[in-house]
């Protein structure tokens, strides 16, 4: 319940930052790994799913942060409430990395490459 009011309340001053699982993919057209081969899309997709990676942990962290702060706005010092920022350029590269990754199974798909991200489906796929 506890967790709930200060949902509520992030989502009252509109600045909290977003769980990593929230952030839905950009659009990324499978256009651009179309003369990749199959070995060159395996390290593509190695390497966006790491920076995918370090970016939801930055954004979870950021989400974390952000609800210690509006606690302590509502409960000890309200002007903690201004250090609420969010942080809206982690969530958009990390909605890009999410979109590589959708286009790199797509061309993983059409050229019969196998490749797959593990772990929870970004939403919109």
């Amino acid at each position: 319940m506890r967790v709930l009011r200060i949902a509520a309340l992030c989502a009252a001053l509109g600045g909290c930052a977003s769980a990593s699982s929230d952030i839905t993919p950009a659009y990324v057209s499978p256009v651009m790994y179309q003369q990749f081969t199959c070995p060159q899309l395996a390290q593509e997709a190695q390497g966006v799913s790491t920076r995918a990676a370090t970016l939801s942990g930055a954004q979870d962290s950021k989400r974390t942060q952000d609800a210690v702060a509006t606690t302590a706005a509502v409960v000890i010092f309200w002007p903690a409430a201004f250090f609420v920022g969010g942080d809206k350029q982690t969530a958009a590269e990390l909605a890009q990395m999410k979109g590589q990754m959708v286009a790199i199974e797509q061309a993983s798909v059409m050229k019969k490459c196998g490749i797959q991200f593990q772990g929870p489906r970004p939403p919109g796929t």
